[in-house]
């Protein structure tokens, strides 16, 4: 038996960018990426847009060939030879429900699809059967199986689309923004509806989204990325209570707090400075330029992930111990 369910080791995703006549940059979207989940847990990765989040799951699921690492899935390793096989145990829940969902097909053929690729019944009844027990599942009933997607709301194509990851029966999946494109009614119910399916199931959860709020509800643990590379690493719980990067923390500060004495009371943590382009990361630190507590050596080494406390690591010179 494996140690973990899924385990990524320096996983690297560079795109070739042409920046002129026969000229091109590599872009690096991931750049040694290394975490573990285990059966039934929620990593969650948090991080700004185009911080390489999506490019990791998309690159865990083979939909991105990666540049360099390795993937292992219940000690097997992720490659070409094998995805086709692991197809049924790994699945994804994109971000934009709008169009992830064919609007020429039916809620019944959407959801039949893995069903049908993967010959997973052998009448047309128990098809049918498998359908209508899929969309209960998610919280829809039998006759939204004749309607199509465009005559659903976000937050019921959001289930559409949760109930399709779960007809293969899989037991990671890899929930890419899953609520980013809902409003903030209906979050709080794909959200609890994703913890509910994993108490029932057992599923494991790679939770990618940009709100630290929303992923320390849903996350045992949390992985904060920066410009391609995981920063800090830690339980929810430490991640939100004490920050050791100052990205993380000013993530942190960002979040609304409901009480307005509460709130004027906070200190806001304001990153100044633009997120440098990865055609052109900076040496060192690529946190630096917008760091307050940069010094020498952030410009001339590049941090390592180490663990500064227990169970908490953190990629900084001049962490806020």
């Amino acid at each position: 038996m494996a140690e973990h369910l899924l385990e990524v080791t320096g996983l690297k995703q560079y795109f070739p960018i042409k920046t002129g006549f026969l000229q091109t940059r590599m872009l690096k979207a991931v750049d040694g990426v290394s975490f573990t989940i285990d059966s039934g847990e929620t990593l969650g990765l948090v991080g700004e847009s185009g911080c390489g989040k999506t490019t990791v799951g998309r690159s865990l699921l083979r939909l991105y060939k990666p540049t360099a690492g390795t993937i292992l899935f219940k000690g097997q390793e992720v490659n070409d030879s094998s995805i086709q096989n692991l197809r049924k145990q790994m699945q994804v829940v994109f971000q934009d429900p709008y169009s992830s969902l064919n609007p020429r097909m039916t809620v019944a053929d959407i959801i039949g699809e893995p069903l049908d690729i993967h010959k997973l019944y052998k009448t047309e009844k128990e098809r049918e059967e498998k359908v209508v027990y899929l969309l209960e599942l998610v919280g829809l009933n039998s006759d939204h199986k004749r309607r199509y997607a465009h005559e659903f709301s976000g937050g019921q194509r959001q289930r559409i689309g949760i109930a399709r990851a779960l007809a293969v029966d899989p037991e990671f999946i890899v929930a890419d923004e899953p609520v980013s494109a809902l409003d903030v009614s209906i979050q709080a119910q794909i959200i609890n509806t994703f913890v509910e399916l994993q108490e029932r199931l057992g599923l494991a959860y790679l939770f990618i989204a940009h709100d630290l709020h929303v992923v320390h509800h849903v996350s045992r643990r949390i992985a904060v990325m920066y410009l391609g590379k995981i920063v800090e690493t830690a339980s929810a719980d430490q991640i939100i209570d004490r920050p050791l990067h100052p990205y993380t923390a000013s993530l942190i500060s960002a979040i609304p707090v409901a009480d307005p004495i509460k709130a004027r009371a906070r200190h806001r943590i304001v990153l100044e400075g633009e997120v440098p382009s990865p055609l052109n990361i900076p040496e060192g630190c690529s946190f630096r330029p917008r760091c307050r507590y940069a010094t020498d050596i952030c410009a001339q080494q590049t941090p390592e992930l180490r663990e500064l406390e227990p169970g908490h690591q953190a990629a900084c010179w001049n962490p806020l111990l």
